[in-house]
């Protein structure tokens, strides 16, 4: 599958004139938890030629091409991806730890280090409990539920523990926040659900797990009423983003 992941990169930019300066898994694969049948999510930054960028009829600044069964692949133009790193937008965090890379540049690696900078806890705290909330009212209130959506609730909220710990963009491996941030008491409840999930299908149902419902709505809770007393972070200036993004058009 790789194979086919790499001539499919090599496609988009032999199409869309582009150049990929990263290209990595963002889903279950990365969080290494992935079913017998999950797709592969593919997500990747490119840059186009320096004239595209100074044409009076604007350029979208994302590539996405139609899902399938199998590859589910978009990317962002370079300015997506600075303006949202100033904005903090922990998607960008996750796409440069990914411990499945497809595409590695000499940018993607000297980028890695400046991300650090830009990080803030209030934010990808806000990002994560957000997504904790909508996945659980949508997936996990009836009396049977598919395991999957148990692990959209369980990492985000892990995620946000890791942030309150640490002060640090969280790991994408779930085994490294499980084993960092949860309850030692649910460890064994959620180590059957984890195999449960790697062995079984993608649309495993199984009965509702009261105790882990608990333990993530008091997470919820917990983590709102923490994010509610965080101050604002001050506004980034531009400059050295302006500077990444002028010497990759050269």
């Amino acid at each position: 599958m790789k194979e086919v992941i790499l001539r499919k990169l090599n496609e988009i930019e032999r199409a869309e004139n582009v150049r990929i300066i990263l290209a990595v898994e963002s889903g279950s694969r990365a969080w290494g938890f992935a079913s017998p049948d999950s797709d592969y999510d593919v997500r990747f930054i490119y840059v186009r030629p320096k004239t595209d960028y100074l044409r009076l009829e604007s350029v979208r600044d994302v590539i996405e091409y139609p899902i399938d069964d199998v590859l589910d692949i978009n990317g962002w133009d370079l300015s997506k991806a600075l303006r949202h790193l100033r904005k903090s937008n922990p998607t960008l965090f996750e796409w440069f730890s990914s411990p499945v890379v497809y595409r590695s540049t000499r940018f993607s690696e000297e980028f890695r280090p400046v991300l650090a900078a830009y990080f803030s806890s209030k934010r990808g705290l806000s990002h994560y409990i957000s997504m904790a909330c909508s996945n659980f009212r949508a997936y996990l209130t009836g009396g049977q539920v598919k395991a999957k959506k148990y692990f959209y609730v369980l990492r985000p909220v892990l995620a946000c523990r890791w942030i309150l710990d640490r002060g640090t963009p969280p790991p994408m491996m779930f085994s490294e926040l499980m084993e960092a941030e949860l309850s030692k008491e649910l460890m064994p409840e959620v180590g059957r659900l984890l195999d449960l999930k790697i062995s079984a299908p993608e649309v495993k149902s199984i009965p509702r797990i009261d105790s882990l419902n608990r333990y993530l709505l008091d997470s919820i809770e917990e983590i709102q009423k923490i994010i509610a007393s965080l101050p604002d972070d001050p506004s980034r200036d531009w400059a050295e983003l302006d500077s990444i993004f002028q010497s990759q058009l050269a």
